[in-house]
């Protein structure tokens, strides 16, 4: 696994910046030569009521600071074709600078995304990581553009800003942030392991660490989902699944509040909604019986019995329909026609676990799989790293968050040395990304500025529930092992009848 050391990184900002433009001109920094690239934009944008098409993804912002617009075009290879925007704030810069991802196999550059960083006094950056549109059609025959997606393009992308941040203020950037959801997790901890110079506090949401295996999982459930005609949930049971989890499992932590606190103290057999007759709306027949313990249950190698990948928890029923629908799930699709087996015709019915899982890693790993376990380089320049997970995650497995953190505190000599710059928050009842029953609205960005400014480390994080625009729940999330327990009394809807303690 290649790292780029801060040496070459210091290098290749200071061969990026061959003449600095005057100081807040917008329309000057058409004439700075960038390392790799070209700048094909740098326009100001005044303040307030705008709409501005943005990148390859399209899009729309309005009611937005005034800005200065930069646009760049990245080739680290023949083969690259990296679209970025930075948007550099007129005025009320915070001198620090946020980097984004993306989601799925998306090329796009988000302008909501970008907004927001711009609200918060950021000079914010997106990428098209190397390629257009929502698939990963892209790939097949370009191995480089898979680099570019897997790794690269945020690279790029982080030292091209960084140089276009300097030419603009001629200041030096104080902290520098990457945020990302999802494949914009993955991204993130890609940084961390691959380029750790790229930045100073790192967030790593619900990251598809490892995209083999989640694909992988796609596979395995989509072949029980549709191993007969009879294997098929139909979705209208979801909730009568997950309503037997809660009965079986809700009052575990102390509290029956409609969420499962730790998902994994649940010992919950689908087999209890078994028809006694026909099938009916309120029950499972023996066929769906089996497809819902697939659910849940690891991937595993059929002959060697190894653990893949984790399965889903107890909970995330109501988003079953992403995974056990009525086909595969199209980011695992993707991965397996134009990585793996260069078919776009590929059938996911024939897929061999035994034989074809070690044919994906070797296809594919390299480039997508963000599994490093050793952060010494990372945190030995000061770097902070917060990763969150819903536990009620349907498209990315929450147990994938927790074996990593587990092997990186293997890796690094154990908590005591692992959470003064790594900590993972688990938050309960939470969806992909948000969503869900539980309390998903949280600033994991601003725990990580206090703690990378001012030293104070994220002993929990305040979290809410919006329901019909009003905030009906708060609780603190905590970092992982620990979970928030009930004071016992007060209300339960309230952060402060809790507190974050080892179950």
């Amino acid at each position: 696994m290649r790292v780029l050391a801060i040496s070459s990184v210091l290098f290749v900002l200071a061969v990026a910046v061959k003449a600095a433009p005057a100081v807040g001109s917008c329309e000057s920094l058409m004439s700075l030569n960038l390392a790799g690239g070209t700048i094909t934009m740098a326009q100001p944008v005044a303040a307030g009521g705008l709409a501005i098409p943005v990148g390859r993804g399209g899009g729309s912002v309005s009611n937005q600071a005034a800005f200065c617009r930069v646009a760049a075009t990245l080739r680290p290879s023949a083969d690259s074709d990296i679209k970025m925007e930075l948007w550099l704030p007129t005025s009320g810069w915070n001198g620090k600078f946020e980097a984004n991802g993306n989601g799925g196999w998306t090329g796009s550059i988000n302008p909501a995304t970008l907004n927001e960083g711009l609200q918060r006094g950021y000079a914010a950056a997106m990428s098209d990581l190397g390629h257009e549109g929502g698939s990963a059609s892209f790939a097949m025959g370009h191995p480089e553009k898979l680099v570019d997606f897997g790794y690269r393009a945020a690279h790029e992308m982080t030292v091209a800003a960084k140089a276009i941040i300097a030419a603009y203020y001629a200041q030096p950037i104080k902290e520098s942030y990457w945020t990302g959801c999802s494949a914009g997790g993955r991204s993130a901890l890609m940084e961390a392991q691959r380029y750790p110079a790229d930045f100073d506090g790192i967030v790593a949401g619900s990251p598809g660490l490892d995209w083999t295996g989640r694909s992988l999982q796609a596979v395995w459930i989509a072949q029980a989902t549709h191993k007969s005609d009879a294997s098929y949930i139909p979705p209208e049971k979801y909730g009568l699944v997950h309503q037997a989890v809660l009965a079986a499992c809700d009052a575990k932590d102390g509290v029956k509040d409609g969420v499962l606190e730790d998902p994994t103290r649940c010992a919950f057999d689908p087999k209890q909604l078994e028809c006694k007759g026909g099938d009916s709306a309120d029950c499972l027949t023996a066929a769906q019986v089996e497809t819902a313990r697939a659910i849940y249950a690891p991937v595993t190698n059929p002959r060697t019995k190894e653990i893949i990948f984790p399965g889903f928890e107890p909970g995330s029923e109501a988003g079953w329909a992403t995974m056990a629908g009525p086909r595969l799930f199209g980011i695992a699709a993707d991965l397996f026609k134009f990585v793996v087996f260069h078919n776009p015709d590929w059938d996911y019915k024939t897929f061999d676990f035994d034989r074809d899982t070690a044919i994906t890693a070797r296809t594919a790993g390299e480039a997508l799989n963000a599994e490093n376990p050793n952060l010494k380089a990372f945190a030995d320049r000061g770097g902070k790293l917060l990763q969150y997970h819903g536990w009620a995650d349907p498209q990315i497995a929450p147990g994938s968050s927790v074996r990593y953190y587990k092997k990186v505190l293997d890796t690094m000599g154990g908590v005591e040395k692992v959470q003064s710059f790594y900590r993972l928050f688990m938050v309960p009842g939470m969806a992909h990304c948000g969503g869900g029953d539980g309390t998903s609205n949280f600033d994991m960005l601003a725990a990580l500025e206090q703690w990378k400014e001012q030293g104070k480390a994220p002993a929990e994080v305040p979290a809410s529930r919006v329901r019909q625009g009003k905030v009906d729940r708060t609780r603190p999330l905590c970092p992982y092992p620990q979970v928030a327990k009930y004071k016992g009394t007060g209300s339960t809807d309230d952060a402060a009848n809790f507190a974050c303690a080892m179950e």
